[in-house]
């Protein structure tokens, strides 16, 4: 496709907008004036109708395609959210309406919104309290482990300065504690794919802060052993966050506050539906048990005896500040309000065992055709292969087989991670697909196995009906061309 610059035909126009009858060259400083006219491209409106809505096309999206993008969840955002968070009612609010005098009553029905969105989570988890100011994910993460340090600190033992993570846990969790001011201790995986309780044992030690769990983890496996993870760290001293990045797998079923944990951060993009992707807006909830809720970012909406609601700063001695502006996301919570309301408890409940039987279904159909590492064990909401005997038989490896499924329509899986499984290819559902989805996507993967074999020249060509075809990646990553 053919870039706008490259449609351009001298002298060619647009629409032509009438004259302001204003001089801007005396309002814009010399300084600043151009010394000759922009190099736009001359192309007629009909031209860049049809130049961006093709360049649209070629977007990949979940209202599109089957997007099975394992670890990140692109379930499908029911569009009901986007009306809902479109309401005039809501979009026309300014944000410091809620904090000056006499502001509070006139934002009633958002600031009721906020405050139920946090109880409804707080029940879903098994929390407390809930702040929704993280801007995304990561940023819920960097909240929770700062809750943890404020913790420590105001008890005065500042020598918990050791942050365990288990091998098998989401990859932004050490950046986030390290950001925190943490050393991180990795915690190795058991045969199981579990954590390492004997491991576990001799990294505990009064120096502590907690330990960050993914649960389930990126394996796909639930560690049956949380509860006794949580009681040794607790032994020790030290506090439980949960990774809630794959809460979509037992939501409804189990709460991580009734597993021991004591911080957990959401993502809202993949538990709650609202969008995923493009650089934002996100929102990264984050929920704590009774002893860390003095530590929560201020502000926050209380309710009153007389059942309106209010703003205020709790105990703003203790509190860590504010992690985001206001309120955080605002728009992006309304969507995941809508989502829980439509879908009630029992909805919730039945989203994730669709979620955990559409992987189980996809595992169960390819573990003929691809190595399964911890085979022997149900998976939870996304299911882990190798192209191991692909690579041994064809030296066909996990990056082609991610190209060949480019040709046939789908976007790739998640690849080479989780980094504890060799080749790995992380494969997620969802909740939203139909069977008839999932089988022609077996039926892709099974064609691809097959070709490994007859052609592995081709495999290595792919993808080959993409817009753009193979790029050395190598290359492309040591001379970067960041501008046109």
């Amino acid at each position: 496709m053919k870039l706008i610059y490259e449609e351009s035909t001298p002298k060619r126009r647009g629409v032509i907008p009438p004259k302001s009858g204003i001089e801007c060259q005396t309002l814009v400083p010399e300084s600043l004036r151009r010394k000759e006219k922009a190099p736009l491209p001359e192309v007629s409106e009909l031209d860049v109708v049809r130049h961006y809505t093709n360049l649209s096309r070629l977007n990949y999206s979940v209202d599109t395609n089957f997007y099975p993008l394992g670890s990140c969840t692109m379930k499908y955002n029911p569009k009901v959210n986007e009306q809902i968070a479109r309401l005039e009612g809501f979009t026309s609010l300014h944000p410091y309406l809620s904090l000056v005098p006499g502001g509070p009553e006139k934002v009633q029905g958002a600031l009721e919104t906020i405050y139920e969105t946090e109880r409804k989570l707080c029940e879903i988890t098994g929390m407390k309290a809930v702040t929704l100011q993280p801007f995304a994910g990561a940023n819920g993460e960097f909240t929770g482990v700062m809750l943890i340090a404020a913790y420590h600190k105001d008890r005065g033992d500042v020598k918990r300065r050791r942050m365990l993570i288990p091998d098998s846990a989401h990859g932004t969790n050490p950046a986030s504690a390290m950001m925190a001011g943490f050393e991180i201790t990795p915690i190795p995986s058991d045969p199981k794919g579990w954590v390492d309780l004997k491991a576990l044992e001799e990294a505990l030690g009064d120096d502590v802060a907690g330990l960050m769990l993914t649960a389930p983890n990126t394996v796909g496996l639930f560690d049956s052993n949380v509860g006794k993870i949580s009681e040794m760290v607790h032994k020790a001293g030290g506090l439980m966050y949960y990774d809630g990045a794959n809460l979509n797998a037992i939501m409804g079923h189990a709460r991580p506050g009734d597993l021991g944990f004591d911080v957990v951060h959401l993502n809202m993009h993949k538990t709650f539906s609202t969008p995923h992707g493009g650089g934002g807006p996100g929102a990264g909830a984050v929920g704590v048990k009774e002893q860390l809720v003095p530590f929560l970012p201020t502000p926050r909406v209380t309710k009153k005896e007389d059942g309106t609601f209010e703003v205020g700063v709790a105990d703003s001695t203790k509190s860590m500040g504010h992690i985001a502006p206001f309120f955080g996301n605002f728009c992006v919570m309304l969507k995941a309000y809508a989502y829980m309301l439509q879908l009630g408890a029992e909805g919730i409940r039945e989203a994730a065992g669709l979620a955990v039987l559409n992987a189980n279904y996809l595992k169960a159909k390819l573990q003929d055709t691809y190595k399964f590492p911890f085979a022997d064990q149900i998976c939870m909401h996304e299911c882990v292969c190798t192209s191991e005997w692909q690579l041994e038989k064809s030296h066909v490896n996990t990056l082609d087989i991610a190209k060949m499924l480019l040709d046939r329509g789908y976007h790739a899986p998640t690849v080479y991670f989780p980094l504890i499984v060799h080749e790995a290819i992380m494969i997620e559902p969802t909740e939203t697909e139909s069977k008839e989805t999932l089988d022609a996507f077996v039926e892709s993967m099974k064609e691809i196995a097959k070709i490994t074999e007859t052609d592995p020249e081709a495999c290595h060509r792919a993808p080959e009906r993409t817009p753009i075809g193979r790029m050395d990646e190598v290359a492309a990553a040591k001379n970067m061309i960041l501008k046109a």
